[in-house]
């Protein structure tokens, strides 16, 4: 293993090598938060599809696979397909409101009522998805070194805030860009291929194992529409996925880049499925699926190659962790702690923003660490999160920028309503039941419809401020570097 060992910790220190020339290129805000809104088509691309494809996507797509055949890719795809969906239809907009978080995109359009509330949301999600990207580590580290669960969460969880603290997103974007060539090779080139041939390529698959793992729909309808639900639209409205959309230096990079990854996304989804299916050939009787990841690696590859794909695996849980965790301090300086004091309209000096952002970060690290290592159940902790975000904020996020009618107090009432009936349902069916996210989102909808209906319209100067800002005129934008394009 001491060839394995040498890759991972060259990676690890690479990855801290990054943080450290990251900090020399966030001297603003802008730099600091959003990469100065300057990514070009390539690294966009690149690090849009490290964020989304996390452990869960990695370790947890190769189990459902192992449990359910080709159609486990249901989970990864749907993510792929509200990528696609996101940068198609919504990416260009948003990318020209020049926002740091959701909460200012509802501010703006709404006229500044719903802020700390929704804000509140999103940082509970983007809290939860960082703790749970932090808690793969312990699967990961004791897989290379048979770490204690504890000590592998320090050690995954601070390198990560480390070159997250330094460089912000300029630190995030590099080792992103690093984190998706090692996933890449990793796990499409190097491990999909091996364990088709090691499982006796696809028609003894077929021959050894029941048809249902070949049946596109095996894993269920209902499933399948959960999924939709939960992680599609959930990439519609999510802060660590809109804080990426904020760095694309234009419009067509927004769009395009997106697509790219978002197909990237699918081809993944397909490809942790086959593996899962090799494994289950390979290894019937496993513990659990989630081990399939780990059993193969371990098993089926050689020397440096496994060392390599372990890589892979750490680089996917700690695109999703680094991203979840800008979010998470994002959210909680500018939408939570500054609306608190009083100051969110307040002009102040760009460095010292820098200086308050990096303090956040490390303090929400310190505070994902903490909670990765108290908390036993990954699942539905993860669950929770994502049923607030969509019951909560899908309704009055899409309605805002769809539905000119829309208004301050449909939106508050769209956030309370969702997020009440989502917490009191989770608490009557069970946290993992599927209707808590339907009649969430029905609550949610038909409080935004009826309150925006029964109260004034939105201010006309409002509205004219929101349209100039979709359309990217404004005098704010002035002080921005013009966007190049290709």
């Amino acid at each position: 293993m001491a060839v394995d060992y040498t890759v991972i910790v060259v990676y690890l220190a690479g990855m801290l090598a990054m943080g450290w020339w990251g900090m020399r290129r966030a001297k603003s805000k802008s730099e600091f938060l959003v990469a100065g809104r300057r990514l070009g088509p390539a690294m966009y691309s690149g690090t849009m599809a490290a964020i989304v494809l996390g452990g869960a996507s990695t370790i947890g797509g190769v189990g459902l696979g192992y449990k359910y055949g080709l159609s486990g890719a249901w989970m990864v795809f749907t993510i792929g397909l509200g990528l696609l969906a996101l940068s198609v239809f919504f990416s260009a907009r948003i990318a020209r409101l020049k926002v740091y978080t959701v909460s200012e995109m509802l501010d703006l359009r709404y006229g500044g009522k719903a802020g700390v509330i929704s804000g509140v949301v999103m940082w509970a999600y983007t809290l939860m998805l960082a703790v749970t990207s932090t808690i793969a580590y312990a699967t990961i580290f004791d897989v290379l070194f048979d770490m204690n669960r504890t000590l592998a969460i320090v050690l995954g969880g601070s390198i990560v805030v480390a070159y997250s603290t330094l460089g912000g997103m300029w630190s995030i974007t590099l080792t992103d860009m690093v984190q998706f060539v090692v996933k890449t090779i990793g796990v499409l080139l190097l491990l999909l291929p091996i364990a088709v041939v090691k499982a006796g390529g696809f028609g003894a698959m077929k021959a050894k194992l029941p048809t249902s793992y070949f049946d596109p729909l095996g894993i269920g309808g209902e499933t399948i529409f959960t999924y939709v639900l939960i992680y599609t639209f959930g990439m519609l409205i999510g802060q660590d996925i809109w804080q990426r959309v904020f760095t694309a230096r234009s419009d067509r990079t927004a769009r395009w880049g997106g697509t790219v990854a978002g197909t990237y996304c699918l081809a993944y989804a397909l490809a942790g499925a086959v593996i899962g299916t090799a494994a289950k050939v390979l290894y019937p009787r496993l513990g659990s699926p989630d081990d399939a990841f780990a059993t193969i690696v371990k098993a089926e590859l050689p020397v440096g190659v496994r060392g390599l794909v372990l890589a892979a695996a750490l680089a996917a849980v700690m695109s999703t962790s680094s991203g979840a965790l800008i979010a998470c301090a994002t959210v909680a300086n500018n939408d939570i702690w500054s609306r608190l004091r009083g100051i969110a309209k307040k002009p102040s000096d760009d460095h010292d923003e820098v200086g308050g952002n990096r303090a956040f970060i490390l303090i929400m690290g310190i505070a994902v660490i903490g909670t990765a290592i108290a908390l036993n159940n990954v699942v539905e902790a993860l669950t929770v999160a994502y049923n607030l975000l969509v019951g909560g904020l899908l309704v009055p996020i899409l309605g805002g920028l769809l539905w000119k009618r829309g208004t301050a107090q449909g939106a508050l009432a769209s956030v309370l309503a969702g997020g009440l009936a989502v917490i009191g349902l989770m608490a009557g069916y069970g946290i993992l039941a599927n209707e808590p996210v339907y009649y969430g989102l029905l609550a949610s909808l038909a409080a935004y419809v009826a309150v925006s209906l029964a109260t004034r319209p939105t201010d006309e100067t409002v509205l004219g401020t929101w349209r100039e800002r979709l359309a990217g005129r404004t005098p704010e934008l002035a002080s921005e570097p013009v966007p190049a394009h290709q």
